[in-house]
């Protein structure tokens, strides 16, 4: 999920710079929900992962 956070990253740069601000501004959208998406998904996991071992 990060991957994909980072290719829309990278595209929202590049539509920025020749100038496409509409798409830009999409894809830098889509790139944060995908970053906050993945940062919940990763603490839950490192949460739920350690477990005590009897």
């Amino acid at each position: 999920m990060l991957h994909y956070a980072l290719v829309f990253f990278i595209i929202a740069i590049v539509a920025a710079v020749l100038g496409f601000g509409g798409i830009a501004g999409a894809a830098a959208g889509i790139a944060k929900i995908l970053f906050f998406v993945f940062l919940v998904l990763f603490i839950v996991s490192f949460v739920m992962g350690r477990k005590p071992r009897l």
